[in-house]
């Protein structure tokens, strides 16, 4: 008894492949919740005392903690990293060409 399994290859970037209207912005967001998230978990702070460092109201860090982002800018993300004594820096680079499947080259 065999069943097939489709398997569809992500883009690298799940907020893209779920069809977000800013996939980017949604990654980027991501990326910096999960590094907030470690600090508070790695100094062993509560919300009460996370709201306090990050001068957010303890259901703001609450909503960071689980994943709710909605509320939540970059910019406002950025500056909660700042107050953990934490840096940001961006880096701009060109996007490489995508790559063209041989399919459609020989068509």
């Amino acid at each position: 008894m065999s069943s097939e399994k489709k398997v569809t290859v992500g883009s690298g970037n799940v907020f893209a492949d779920l069809g977000f209207a800013n996939p980017e912005e949604e990654l980027l967001k991501a990326k910096l919740i999960r590094e907030i998230r470690a600090i508070i978990r790695r100094r062993k702070l509560t919300q009460a005392k996370a709201a306090v460092v990050l001068g957010l109201k303890q259901p703001d860090v609450s909503a960071l903690v689980t994943g709710r982002v909605g509320k939540f800018s970059i910019d406002r993300l950025v500056r909660c990293l700042g107050r953990l004594d934490y840096k940001v820096d961006v880096v701009v680079r060109h996007k490489p060409p995508r790559r063209v499947s041989s399919r459609a080259v020989a068509a």
